[in-house]
């Protein structure tokens, strides 16, 4: 098995090196930018299950785009083809007669034609406007028969041309996202501190001179793990966890009574990590992972309190 995977990275490595500096590519991408309807990807056989991921990838990353079938295309659904689309075909030996009548309509029509094919010299590449090199050395089993190599390369440059269209029409990750609203990736992108925070009298909140006790009374109440201190300003100036009175209560050598009327000065971080609530959610639960800390305060610019993220928050959205 490794074997295989070698050779079709070898075969990706090869195109890469000799597509440097090709024009087609350069054309391929300015008919792409240029397309003022559909990209229409179609191949026969196990390149039209390539034409069908590369025709998602163009969706799921802003251009428009449509697999058409071969058989059914020069059946009947050609009438789907207008002259403000684009053709790209793929096909290996450039000599799939269902993929010729199609190309061969697309001329009349006057839709550009980007083939992507491992013969150069094929009918499909002299009848294309661009050609993009896709020629392997072989397929990866021992005769060299099952489409595997070839199929691995074509969609490897269907993949390029994608993500070159993004960059070229300045897609951005919450463009990327409103396509993805239901997974995963839609939470990460679009989810923001402010959606998930706590705020108003959820928050812990207690002025920087509180006493001992009444801070892990506080904790307890509020059942954050946590209580944030402010000054006169209601900026928040520390933050106090259940693990730091854990650990005061241990190192203490006074009584039980004197060490809860005392302050905490000696107890609260000066120092916290902290986010505001325009952030994405996803940026929240790296900072808490960096920092191993289960709580975080939500500040604005001037350092006010605007609310509290508990990791607890960020597992029941589906983040962590």
């Amino acid at each position: 098995m490794a074997a295989v995977l070698k050779l079709e990275s070898a075969e990706i490595a090869a195109v890469a090196k000799r597509i440097v500096g090709d024009a087609s590519c350069e054309l391929a991408l300015e008919k792409l930018v240029q397309c003022r309807g559909r990209i229409l990807l179609t191949g026969m056989g196990k390149m039209g299950f390539v034409a069908r991921k590369a025709a998602a990838t163009f969706c799921s990353t802003g251009a428009p785009a449509v697999y058409l079938h071969p058989t059914e295309a020069i059946h009947g659904d050609l009438g789907i083809v207008t002259a403000d689309d684009v053709l790209v075909v793929m096909s290996n030996s450039g000599e799939t007669n269902e993929v010729l009548k199609i190309v061969e309509y697309a001329q009349r029509v006057d839709v550009p034609v980007i083939a992507l094919t491992g013969d150069l010299n094929s009918t499909l590449a002299v009848h294309s406007d661009v050609v993009l090199d896709c020629c392997v050395q072989r397929e990866a089993d021992e005769y060299s028969l099952a489409p595997t190599c070839s199929t691995t390369v074509t969609l490897a440059m269907a993949d390029a041309l994608a993500v070159a269209l993004m960059k070229e029409r300045g897609f951005t990750a919450e463009q990327f996202a409103i396509f993805h609203p239901g997974g995963m990736l839609g939470k990460k992108l679009l989810l923001k501190v402010d959606d998930v925070m706590h705020c108003g009298a959820e928050i812990p909140v207690a002025d920087r001179d509180v006493s001992f006790g009444d801070a892990l009374r506080m904790i307890g109440e509020k059942k954050m793990g946590c209580l944030l201190l402010i000054d006169g300003g209601q900026r928040l100036v520390g933050i106090i966890t259940d693990g730091d009175l854990r650990r005061h209560l241990a190192e203490a050598s006074g009584s039980i009574a004197e060490m809860m009327a005392g302050g905490v000065g000696d107890v609260f971080s000066s120092s916290p990590a902290t986010i505001a609530k325009d952030k994405l959610a996803a940026e929240a639960l790296r900072l808490m992972e960096d920092r191993q800390i289960t709580s975080l305060p939500v500040v604005d610019a001037s350092g006010g309190i605007c609310g509290l993220l508990h990791l607890h928050d960020l597992i029941k959205a589906g983040l962590a």
